[in-house]
């Protein structure tokens, strides 16, 4: 796909995210890697829904803004994950609601934060750490991911929401959709007794689809 292609896609993105209330305001922030090692990102202080792809932010492959709108300052977010996970070629970060409603709930896994309530979570997320909570745009929150990303390819920031890396743009944000769902249906069922996948379940998924 062309640079030209790219930017026009992550503007449709943006906007499927943002007319879906999967973020709001100018909250959330997309990245695609680019062959150089390279990226293009959204920019700071940007609606989702309104995005414009000469107006992307340009950065060089050690993460520093070369051309376009000046990048958000969560940036730091997206280099982090692609230094340490090969694979990613994209990373999107949103605020979105049942997700981050979790992310302040006392009593949870900080390990692994939702159960295996569905086959599709366990192929699109696996395992989901908690990152403790650091202002918006504290360098420090940066450490805590890359502790965490080389083998994860979904975190969920505390008070603050999910960072997910795919292996393209679609998968990231399918990914991201699916964590979603099953933080809503997690907290659907708060007041029930659940029945999670088994750890044998889970395995076998992860051996079927080969899991990264």
């Amino acid at each position: 796909m062309t640079e030209a292609k790219l930017r026009e896609h992550i503007c449709a993105v943006g906007a499927s995210l943002f007319q879906r209330c999967l973020t709001f305001g100018s909250t959330g922030n997309i990245s695609v890697r680019l062959e150089d090692g390279g990226w293009l990102m959204t920019p700071t202080n940007a609606s989702l829904g309104a995005l414009d792809p000469a107006r992307l932010s340009r950065l060089d492959a050690g993460g520093a803004h070369i051309a376009g709108d000046k990048p958000t300052k969560e940036a730091f977010l997206h280099r982090v994950m692609y230094a340490k996970r090969s694979g990613a070629r994209a990373v999107v970060h949103m605020h979105s609601t049942y997700s981050v409603g979790v992310s302040c709930l006392c009593g949870i896994d900080h390990a692994d934060v939702l159960p295996p309530l569905t086959a599709y979570y366990v192929m699109r997320v696996g395992r989901l750490p908690l990152v403790p909570y650091y202002a918006p745009g504290d360098e420090a929150l940066a450490h805590a991911v890359e502790d965490l990303a080389e083998h994860h390819h979904a975190v969920l920031l505390a008070n603050h929401g999910p960072v997910v890396a795919g292996t393209s743009l679609e998968n990231a944000m399918y990914a991201s959709e699916e964590l979603e769902e099953t933080a809503k249906l997690f907290l659907l069922l708060q007041d029930r007794k659940t029945r999670p996948l088994t750890c044998e379940q889970v395995e076998d998924l992860r051996a079927r689809h080969k899991l990264w």
